[in-house]
């Protein structure tokens, strides 16, 4: 009775551990598939509303477009339609930086043109 009882002590140790390995393993994924990637778009976004230049073309949260007339700490002045009507918006209502985004795109284009293919250097 003594080898039985030894026996089903031993296998709730081992199924203890497997069970702390499996929520370490789900806290790990958590973290790599949710937290990690959730900050790194944060601190993109805190680096593009911080690189903010006055002339950028910007899209508020709330679609609003309009061209950067000045910057203050935390206030951003924008001139929006036809007829230059200035809004006052907070810089966390920056959705995304359309400047930047235009210029980018022709950096991506030249870089293109310039790459070379894994076997070009056979091409000489």
């Amino acid at each position: 009775m003594n080898l039985t009882g030894f026996a089903t002590q031993g296998g709730s140790t081992g199924s203890m551990w497997t069970m702390i390995l499996l929520y370490g393993l789900i806290i790990a994924v958590f973290y790599f598939i949710l937290i990690r990637p959730q900050s790194k778009q944060k601190k993109k976004e805190e680096e593009m509303r911080n690189n903010l230049d006055v002339g950028d073309t910007i899209v508020t949260i709330g679609g609003i477009i309009g061209r950067v007339v000045s910057i203050k700490d935390e206030d951003i002045v924008i001139e929006t339609g036809a007829d230059r009507n200035k809004m006052k918006i907070k810089k966390w209502a920056i959705g995304s930086n359309e400047t930047r985004k235009t210029v980018s795109k022709t950096e991506e284009k030249k870089e293109d043109g310039e790459k070379k293919g894994f076997f070009s250097f056979l091409k000489k």
